[in-house]
């Protein structure tokens, strides 16, 4: 279970209102995605470009030659100070950009954009808080889901959706207390459709569970909707005190089960180590567990605080560690030039 979930609760109620007011309204709500620079370094056949009528090509982002160095913070990237803050504390620029949006909040076609012309990649975590997903399946947020793949394609700048993460948990509204497996991947595949008959191909698309160490008696390929639906397997997972904190140990158990069952590239989609005497040694755990694995594409650090100071600046020495590895040249790099 992620550290977040208090953080997310106020939101979700706004997520809610706004989810009938966009369904009504179409996409006038849903982002500025009608003119402006796509950023310096965007591709040949980006928005504004004369071949703009086809969907950015993905592929080379799906498994890159080097890893992805990525991070959530406060505000990005509708701004991108805490980012820039971010790596000038680690001497790295990141290169994925994680935040969340409620089910029902708007496409933020600016915030893609402005990470765009840093050299980032955006990685949406996008939470049906107040929406069944039976409804979802059913087709009673087509309106929403149309206006909103409609922005992205327009934007036709590439992003990763993350859609109804940690649903092998109890603890979501989505979970295992609440949703079936068949119902989850019901909501999946209609949303990926959708996205597919309105030509937003230039989505990535993440299945997110929650590392089964919690859980294990949550099997999950009755929840994988399919390869035809899945581009990547985003892990979520944190080193916690008073448990095995090698990469094997947080990870591995889930690596394996769900190498059961596909061979889609991995990546630490939500990560952190607790503060405190062993966040230096988790921070050399988690590089070199991402380092050693040809199909772990990197991680995103979850630098808030919220439950526990996750923030990296919260740990000096842990800090110094995370610099010196941050900088081999592994990983790293500009997505506008895969």
């Amino acid at each position: 279970m992620r550290p977040r979930q208090r953080f997310r609760r106020v939101r979700a109620a706004l997520a809610g209102a706004l989810a009938g007011v966009l369904a009504l309204g179409g996409c006038g709500l849903l982002g500025d995605d009608s003119g402006g620079s796509p950023g310096a370094g965007a591709a040949p056949h980006t928005a504004q470009s004369p071949a703009k009528d086809i969907p950015y090509d993905v592929t080379p982002l799906l498994k890159p030659a080097k890893k992805y160095l990525g991070v959530a913070v406060p505000g990005a990237p509708t701004s991108m100070k805490n980012v820039d803050v971010y790596a000038r504390r680690t001497g790295r620029q990141p290169n994925l950009v994680e935040y969340y949006a409620g089910w029902g909040d708007g496409f933020d076609a600016s915030g893609v954009r402005r990470a765009w012309a840093e050299g980032a990649l955006t990685l949406m975590s996008w939470e049906p808080f107040r929406t069944p997903l039976t409804d979802i399946a059913a087709g009673r947020s087509d309106g929403y889901i149309k206006a909103y793949a409609a922005s992205v394609r327009r934007l036709n700048l590439p992003v990763v959706i993350d859609f109804a993460d940690e649903f092998n948990g109890h603890w979501e509204k989505w979970g295992t207390d609440d949703v079936t497996p068949a119902q989850y991947v019901a909501a999946w595949r209609h949303i990926h459709q959708t996205f597919v008959e309105a030509s937003a191909t230039n989505v990535i698309w993440a299945w997110a569970p929650n590392i089964v160490n919690p859980v294990r008696s949550v099997r999950l390929q009755p929840y994988y909707p399919g390869d035809a639906y899945v581009d990547w397997i985003g892990l979520i997972g944190y080193f916690t005190l008073g448990e095995d904190n090698s990469f094997d140990g947080v990870f591995g158990p889930t690596r394996d089960q769900i190498r059961t069952f596909t061979t889609k590239p991995m990546l630490l989609l939500e990560t952190a180590a607790m503060p405190g005497e062993r966040r230096r040694a988790d921070v050399r755990n988690l590089f070199a567990g991402v380092k050693a694995d040809d199909d772990m594409l990197g991680f995103v650090w979850f630098d808030y605080k919220k439950r526990a100071d996750w923030r990296l600046e919260a740990s000096p020495l842990a800090l110094e560690e995370f610099k010196r590895l941050a900088a081999d040249d592994r990983f790293g790099f500009d997505v506008r030039k895969p």
